[in-house]
């Protein structure tokens, strides 16, 4: 590729001093149209699938100094969700049909909401209201840490982000978590986010 331009079009992209095989499935989408991250338009709902910030409370659990362990069933799930990730595949497959923009957030919920409002050129606006769950706050409360950032830029839970029309019921799995506005970028309670989300060539 000596003195050609090559483009990174996705991937296993992550750095580390050990060595990880990684394997890539293909497949094919037959007569069915693609959901896309560029279909979101204003007045669209913005749901997700999965659970937010578990798997980075769990990460939080595992750096502790102190050799403790879990210390609650919330602990626990924690803990399991980072260990062992379940993507809600089935709910995704079965939004497929109606969603007009969907993604997996795998890099943390403001940065991958912002590459649908980038690719669809709209703003997401998101409600905090809500979003941290049972066990994110418990976590949170046991070590004395704000669970928002791990709900906002934590992203290995590997839900879905998806943006569906306004009035239709939505897909089993998907909860309502804002909308998508005219404008650009992400916001949460009409506020800058304090949290990005994952950088992969951050350092």
């Amino acid at each position: 590729l000596t003195g050609r331009a090559c483009g990174v079009v996705g991937g296993d992209l992550a750095g580390g001093p050990a060595v990880v095989v990684a394997v890539t499935a293909f497949g094919d989408l037959g007569t069915r149209v693609p959901v896309l991250r560029s279909g979101a338009r204003p007045g669209h709902v913005l749901a997700h699938a999965g659970t937010l910030g578990r798997s980075a409370a769990g990460l939080a659990l595992l750096r502790r100094d102190d050799d403790a362990g879990p210390v609650s069933s919330s602990a626990e799930t924690a803990v399991g969700t980072y260990l062992r990730p379940r993507p809600p595949l089935g709910h995704a497959l079965g939004a497929a049909g109606v969603a007009r923009a969907m993604m997996d957030v795998s890099d943390g919920l403001v940065r991958d909401g912002g590459r649908i409002a980038r690719a669809s050129g709209v703003g997401l606006e998101i409600s905090g209201e809500g979003l941290v769950d049972g066990v994110v706050a418990t976590v949170a409360g046991e070590l004395g840490m704000d669970p928002l950032p791990w709900v906002l830029g934590g992203g290995e839970d590997h839900g879905f982000l998806a943006a569906f029309p306004p009035g239709v019921a939505l897909p089993a799995g998907f909860r309502a978590i804002g909308r998508v506005v005219e404008g650009s970028g992400v916001r949460v309670d009409g506020a800058q986010p304090p949290v990005a989300g994952w950088d992969h060539f951050g350092g």
